[in-house]
């Protein structure tokens, strides 16, 4: 190697997912981006805030804006009576993320109907007018063989080649919480075994993906030490942490989930982390900037 060569900068995509699903969502994504260290997020274009979501987002150009695939726990585009085998008896997608992947992959039926749901989602998003930045999904729902093989394919269609692999670091994350070992450990195998299944794919087709991504060992906990704590353990040259972020009046009375979304955008928000940052080699980037990685 060429000891004059100059070392790359760390990249780091900082995304918020769930945007356009409650107004308070969209609040959170945009106050993060122009108060704190946020420079992507994922779009759900069934969410009952969709429309307030596409007004900020042409409102704030700089913000890059993926497609949030939803499979299970949420609404789809289509109506129910053209998917009946992905949704119940109020046309929603089912509760459980085990029972909803054993039926894609073995029903031919929901697999046709899967796909057409897909591409209808697809569809919503490019009638917003947003340039596409990248492909995640709900719950990583995408790295169901069957979703993600149509995922790719939409992805060339749309002219999007960029997507995420929620592959985490085990290491990491037990360094920061051992609790529930067990759990992060078979999370991070299961994990694992599918990305280099989708890693080998999206080389061949020359798709995009950020090394290593952070929060999925850690979801529904994250926080600012989270945060400080993955800043310091960055190793690839380009990773992805994502967040839950919302905003709500602390004068109610939250829920433990609405709790947690703050504690998100607090993160978000953190005037620690954003030191953090300036005082690192670490480079805020989103999916528009990242390079194939050869």
């Amino acid at each position: 190697m060429n000891q004059h060569q100059p070392v790359r900068p760390i990249r780091l995509v900082v995304n918020a997912d769930d945007f356009g699903t409650s107004e308070e969502v969209n609040e959170a994504v945009i106050r993060a981006f122009r108060e704190g260290v946020l420079k992507s997020c994922s779009l759900i274009v069934t969410g009952l805030a969709f429309d307030h979501a596409v007004r900020l987002a042409k409102g704030n150009r700089g913000l890059a804006v993926g497609i949030h695939l939803v499979t299970i726990m949420g609404r789809p585009v289509l109506p129910g009576s053209q998917i009946p085998n992905l949704v119940d008896e109020e046309g929603n997608f089912l509760d459980n993320p085990r029972s909803a992947g054993l039926k894609y992959y073995f029903s031919k039926q929901a697999r046709l109907e899967l796909r057409r749901e897909l591409a209808a989602q697809f569809e919503k998003f490019k009638s917003t007018g947003l340039e596409l930045s990248h492909i995640d999904s709900h719950l990583h729902m995408h790295v169901h063989p069957v979703i993600f093989d149509e995922a790719v394919k939409l992805g060339e269609h749309y002219g999007v080649r960029r997507m995420r692999v929620p592959e985490d670091e085990l290491g990491a994350a037990l360094r920061f919480d051992r609790d529930q070992f067990c759990k992060k450990a078979l999370f991070a195998l299961l994990f694992t075994l599918l990305a280099r299944r989708m890693k080998k794919k999206l080389k061949q087709r020359k798709f995009v993906f950020p090394r290593r991504v952070y929060g999925n060992l850690q979801t529904g906990r994250m926080s600012e030490e989270y945060f400080l704590h993955a800043l310091e353990n960055l190793r690839a040259e380009t990773n992805e942490i994502y967040f839950h972020p919302a905003v709500y009046d602390t004068s109610q009375l939250l829920s433990d989930e609405q709790r947690q979304c703050l504690v998100e955008f607090q993160a978000l928000t953190s005037k620690r982390v954003s030191q953090r940052l300036r005082d690192s080699q670490i480079k805020l980037t989103n999916y528009f900037e990242i390079e194939l990685d050869r």
